[in-house]
């Protein structure tokens, strides 16, 4: 599947698209996970703007915004929303194994499938797919920790044991192959500050000594830092998150040794598949394929240009 190259371009035809283009009327539902933690947070957060901002552009477009707490409140959700004759679904699924279905029953009503971040089982239902680089963002972090930590024993949370997880974990074990860094434990967090506050728990009880902790999201990096002070222990080097946490982002900027480094993973990509879904709607622009964002390494030098303080995220 291609790669969308569309830019500025895009943005071009979106803005000056014919006003009896924008008068067509059409409706698109938007299906993304409830705000349970910081990142689905900032997706509502932008999903919500963007439905604002698309419907004050095209008069004639309807937008449907529905959160759900799990995956089969989503599904159900997916029923009742083709119900109401959508021409376009904007998703991101709870979970991909149980959401390919329910998609896939929408998409063959007619209806043009985006889907959001976590990839569904089957990737041939989809029209568009935009998402941040997972692999990248395993990549990005374990070639940050083979160049600073060297060797040393490390622990890795990991999120939810699907798709972009494997990614994610699949490139950060190729990055660090070879190098001097060791894993130690490897274990689910869910995403969820929380749990990987009980995992990290239960990873300081059972090593006494860690260089490291990879958990690729910035959510569960708050688990764990309190987890770290909670235990007193003072072994840990650092802690290397994910997705732009405002809250990481301003560590980064302050020079907490802690948490030298962020990886990109921008909850806005639900804005940005919003924005050419209708472009694809309205505009004639060819969005079929992938658009897939890119996860920089945001350190001290930059880390002010991705710092946005009045976000919820």
């Amino acid at each position: 599947m291609r790669t969308l190259m569309l830019g500025f371009a895009v943005a071009a035809t979106v803005v000056g698209g014919s006003a009896f283009a924008q008068e067509k009327s059409v409706t698109m539902a938007v299906s993304i996970p409830a705000a349970d933690h910081g990142w689905t947070g900032g997706v509502v957060y932008h999903a919500e703007r963007e439905k604002a901002a698309l419907e004050a552009r095209y008069p004639g477009l309807k937008i449907i915004l529905k959160t759900s707490p799990d995956g089969a409140s989503q599904a159900n959700a997916l029923e009742d929303l083709s119900a109401q004759g959508i021409d376009a679904l904007v998703t991101l699924p709870h979970n991909s194994d149980e959401l390919t279905d329910p998609v896939r029953r929408v998409k063959e009503s007619g209806v043009f499938v985006t889907v959001v971040d976590r990839a569904l089982s089957d990737p041939t239902i989809q029209d568009l797919y935009v998402a941040g680089n997972n692999p990248e963002l395993g990549r990005v972090a374990g070639e940050y920790m083979k160049k600073e930590l060297g060797q040393g024993d490390i622990v890795v949370i990991r999120g939810l044991p699907i798709v972009i997880d494997e990614q994610r974990v699949t490139a950060f074990n190729a990055a660090i192959e070879g190098s001097g860094i060791k894993v130690l434990d490897s274990q689910y967090g869910n995403w969820s500050r929380d749990d990987a506050f009980k995992v990290m728990q239960d990873f300081l009880t059972k090593h006494p000594k860690i260089d490291a902790v990879w958990c690729q999201d910035d959510d569960m990096a708050v688990g764990v830092l309190e987890a770290i002070q909670q235990s007193g222990r003072s072994d840990i080097k650092f802690v290397v998150g994910g997705a732009g946490m405002k809250d990481m982002i301003k560590r980064v900027m302050d020079g907490d040794p802690m948490i030298p480094v962020n990886v990109l993973y921008p909850p806005s990509m639900i804005a940005t598949a919003m924005d050419l879904t209708a472009a694809g709607l309205y505009d004639q622009v060819p969005v079929r394929g992938s658009y897939i964002l890119a996860a920089p390494l945001v350190t001290k030098d930059n880390a002010a240009e991705y710092y946005f303080p009045d976000s919820p995220f």
